[in-house]
């Protein structure tokens, strides 16, 4: 395992509330720049579902399996969601750098909390809603929350506003109030804000 390459191709920390674009933006990102970045793999005890593929859509792991890599420090973050474990495990941002790629890992709170432990001296950026009131008519337009989710996950982004508030949370906060503006703001810092592993 080359931590050599990790220095070179520094991880970023993509977070943010649930709502706020990540997903659209990255995939902007991926698509501009076909060669320079790499998603981690996550690793998850849930079923796959249709269409999913082992080592592309996650590592497809037993649940003794995963805690055994938990209690041997093999994970730089995990979380448990509605009964199932999903992780991050530290050969799956080395695997994207040794591919000479940036790797991107779009993570919430408490890994970002827990990539910081890590000696993979990754970047941080926290994509914000212009406002909690602007990202829930956000989550409803989605059409796909109960009112009982769209409170647990306004209260979470509340808890990620106030953590991206703190000195030294995050290298960059960008503020997704126009499309154009954040992907703008975003590439410019991830392409052109460290300038390890890039030829230009």
């Amino acid at each position: 395992m080359s931590s050599s390459a990790v220095e070179k191709f520094r991880p970023v920390v993509v977070s943010g509330p649930s709502g706020t674009g990540k997903s659209t933006l990255l995939k902007r990102l991926f698509a501009d720049y076909p060669d320079k970045f790499g998603f981690s793999v996550s690793h998850t005890t849930r079923q796959p579902r249709a269409g999913e593929e082992e080592g592309i859509s996650y590592y497809f792991v037993t649940r003794e399996s995963f805690l055994d890599q938990v209690s041997q420090g093999l994970f730089i973050e995990h979380a448990q969601f509605g009964g199932n474990y999903y992780g991050t495990s530290v050969q799956a941002v080395k695997t994207v750098a040794e591919k000479n790629r940036i790797c991107i890992l779009d993570i919430e709170m408490e890994g970002v909390k827990q990539m910081k432990q890590t000696q993979l001296n990754a970047r941080y950026l926290f994509l914000a809603p212009p406002s909690v009131e602007e990202l829930e008519r956000r989550l409803r337009g989605r059409g796909t929350e109960t009112e009982d989710s769209l409170s647990k996950r306004l209260a979470q982004a509340r808890n990620e506003l106030e953590y991206s508030r703190q000195p030294g949370a995050h290298d960059k906060i960008v503020v997704n109030d126009d499309l154009e503006k954040a992907y703008a703001e975003l590439r410019d810092w991830i392409v052109d804000g460290g300038k390890f592993g890039t030829s230009n």
